[in-house]
This record gives structure tokens, sequence and C-alpha cells, in this order.
């Protein structure tokens, strides 16, 4: 039986906190999970398709940094962009857009017959993949009830993880030769993502509200949120600051922002430099040390698995307004990655790999959350999309620096100190954020 709603006025924030953890939530849960399967599968493609492509175009091992950067540099644009898109014409418009162009560029780099074409295809697929975290982050924010919103956040975000470890197990049973068709298969996946969105993704219930409280698709979103209240057509919804302005970086500074913006955007930095980093030359590394392909492939996979679980914990923690476990994990990071630099045996290496993925990776998937929660609505998107577009000058830099301390063959022990001591800077930033940040989260 249907509950009557008492007021002709209900509270945004209410039907979305009070929602039970049903069917809706978690549908826009799984299509945000697709988005970043195909996220993290395109962002890692590169890395698990290199030996083919240095082979093929007769390239020098150091020499494929372009490679793993260049699409970095791109989805600086995109967060950038499409944070824009997602505030000013809605979170699902963005996603829609966002992964289709990543279809059509990935399928292109699958095509490309020179390595200057295919740094450019991978330009424009990091562009296009640069639009999704912020926007399917924002949109599970404000569909997932505060209570369990770090968990959904983080649960949707290891998608990245989950497709993250899929190039590396393809790359184990084909021949380096066969690079294109790693590509081809990152290209029609978000095909099928697009697809699945177009149908059952919903636009943002505080985006419509904030745009236009009285949009007849919020009646109808509340319905799907609460289907045990009955809910009449005539109900005014209610959202803090709804008026709609045009977004302005200032708005990013505005009250305690000034002090919890600048924070995260370091958090960010060095969060993505340490993750991709190891990302990008986890594989070439661990084959250097005298690892078969698969047993390189093997270690590797222990990165993913630690990330998920890492992250999943971190959310867990955070849920309870224990930011203090953000800090914690960056110097535990630090520490993981010393450890993984003096490891020659092949338990051993998977061990540290593991470490690393627990507490660097982890930490990525779980900091999404933090971000999201920090801004409001009406920049959300826009929020969390300046952050990770900065984290790119992070991400870029991580793979590019691998390559030069490469390049001076240094031992693979000093070539690791790179990430931990970035990670060390980046615990020292979220020391203060877990203080600045504090009264935006539940404690419990």
């Amino acid at each position: 039986m249907n509950q009557e709603v008492d007021s002709q006025t209900v509270r945004i924030a209410d039907l979305v906190d009070e929602q039970k953890i049903g069917p809706f939530i978690w549908t826009v849960v799984f299509i945000g999970f697709l988005c970043q399967l195909c996220d993290g599968y395109d962002l890692s493609a590169a890395a698990f398709a290199a030996i083919g492509i240095a082979n093929e175009f007769g390239l020098e091992r150091h020499a494929l940094a372009p490679l793993f950067s260049v699409g970095l540099f791109g989805m600086l644009f995109g967060a950038l962009g499409f944070g824009y898109i997602g505030d000013r014409w809605g979170r699902r418009v963005a996603v829609l857009s966002s992964a289709l162009l990543c279809s059509v560029f990935t399928l292109l780099s699958a095509t490309a017959h020179s390595f200057a074409m295919l740094l450019v295809f991978r330009f424009f697929t990091g562009i296009a993949l640069g639009g999704l975290p912020a926007n399917t982050v924002a949109l599970t924010a404000e569909y997932a009830p505060q209570r369990k919103r770090s968990l959904l956040i983080t649960i949707m975000f290891v998608g990245l993880t989950f497709g993250g470890a899929l190039p590396g197990q393809l790359g184990s049973i084909i021949h380096p030769t066969q690079w294109r068709l790693i590509f081809t298969i990152g290209g029609l996946a978000p095909l099928v993502t697009v697809v699945l969105a177009g149908f059952f993704l919903p636009e943002s219930i505080k985006f419509l509200a904030v745009r236009n409280a009285h949009d007849p698709q919020i009646v109808k979103l509340a319905r799907r949120i609460r289907p045990e209240l009955n809910i009449p057509v005539g109900t005014r919804f209610q959202i803090l600051h709804l008026a709609e302005k045009k977004f302005h970086v200032s708005q990013l500074f505005e009250g305690n922002l000034r002090i919890i913006t600048p924070l995260i955007w370091v958090m960010s930095i060095t969060t993505l430099f340490a993750n991709f980093f190891m990302n990008s030359w986890m594989p070439t590394l661990l084959h250097s040390l005298g690892l078969d392909p698969h047993q390189a492939e093997h270690a590797a996979s222990m990165y993913y698995l630690g990330g998920v679980l890492g992250g999943l914990m971190m959310s867990l923690m955070l849920d309870r307004g224990r930011l203090w476990v953000v800090p914690l994990y960056m110097a535990l990071g630090a520490a993981a990655a010393l450890f993984l630099g003096q490891q020659t045996h092949s338990m051993a290496l998977a061990l540290g790999v593991f470490g690393v993925g627990l507490f660097i990776l982890g930490t990525q998937s779980g900091t999404n959350a933090l971000m999201a929660v920090c801004y409001p609505t009406q920049i959300r998107a826009s929020g969390t999309g300046w952050a990770h577009g900065l984290g790119r000058f992070g991400a870029i830099a991580g793979p590019m620096t691998g390559g030069e301390l490469i390049h001076m063959r240094l031992h693979m022990a000093q070539i690791f100190w790179a990430p931990a001591i970035v990670s060390v800077v980046g615990c020292v930033a979220t020391i203060w954020l877990s203080r600045a940040a504090r009264d935006r989260f539940p404690t419990k």
C-alpha cells in the first residue's frame, strides 16, 4: 500500500536520503560502473598494447611514454569541457556523448598506420574519456542516500579498476602483433554502454530541480526513487539554492571551498601521478625483471584486485566520517611502492603489486566520493571535472617521469622512489583536507 505524502512540498534531499537501496539506485550505479569499465579498459589498453606497437613502428621502450601520456592530456580538456556540459545541459547528456566519442576514436586507434596517427587518435579518445568520471560520479552522488553515498560511488567507480585489468588478460592470450584487437574491443564496448544508458540512465533529479523546479520529469523520478509513496502531480520539490547561474571558476572557491578546492586538486594530482606511473610502466618493468608475459600479467592483475578492495574499504570509512583514512592510505601507498622496488622474486613482487594497488589505486577509487560530496549540486560535475582535469597533469607526468627514469637505466628500487615521494606530498595535503571537509561527511 502506498503511503500518502503529508505535504505538498517535498525536500529532494529527504526523498533521496530516506530511500531504500533498491533497483532504481542500483541501475544508476550499474550504468555508471559500465561507463567506468570502458574508461578503465581504454586507459590501460595502450600499456598492454605497447610491446606490439613498439615492434611494429620500430620504437625504443622509453619512446612509448607519449603514447601513455597523450590520452591523459586529452582527458584534461575532456574533464573540464564535459564537466561544464554536465552542469549546463545534464549529466546524462554528458555521459552519452562522452561514451559515444570514446567508441569512435578507440576504433580509429585500431586502424592507425603510423605512431603519429595513433597519438592523435589517443588524444581525442582521452578527451572523450575525460567526461565520464566527473559526470558518473556526480550522477551517482545525487541519487545515493547520504548514509551509503561513498560506498555506492566507489562501487560504481571500481568499474575503472576492473576495466583496467581486462586489456592485460587479453594481452596475455594474444600475440603482440595483434595489438589492434585490444583497441577494437575497447571501441565496441562503449557502444553497448551508450545503448543501455540511453534506455535506462535517468537524468539527475537534483539537476532537474535546479534547472526547472516544475519539470514534469521530477515527479516521475521521485516515484521511481520512492515507489512506496503516493506523490501527486502537483507536488512541489524543494532543493537548496534553486537559482541556476552560469558556472564560473570562482564558485569553486566560495566559502570554505577556498581551502577545500586547492587541497582536492593536490590530492588529485598526486594520486593520479602515482596511479598512472604504476599503471603505465608496471607490465614493462615486471617483464624486464625476467618474468615471462603470463607471469607479468598475473602479477599486474594483483594491482587491480588490491585497488578494488582498497577503494571499498576506504568508502566504508568515509561513510562513517573517518576522513583520516585518506592520508593513511597515501602514506601506506608510499611505503608499498618502496617495498615493491626492492623485490625480485615473483611471489614477493605479486605481494608488492597488491600493496600498491590496495593503497594507491584504492585511494583513487575512494577519493572520488570525497570530491563529489565536497561540492554542491550546481557545480558538482564542474568541481569534480576540474579536480579530474587538473589531476591529469599528475597522470601525464607519471608515465613521462617513468620513461625518463627508465631511459636513465636506474635500478627498479630507485625508479619507485618517484611515486613514493609524490604520495607523501599527497598525504600532507589530505591531512589538511580531512580537517577542512569534516562538516561535509556524517559522523558515526
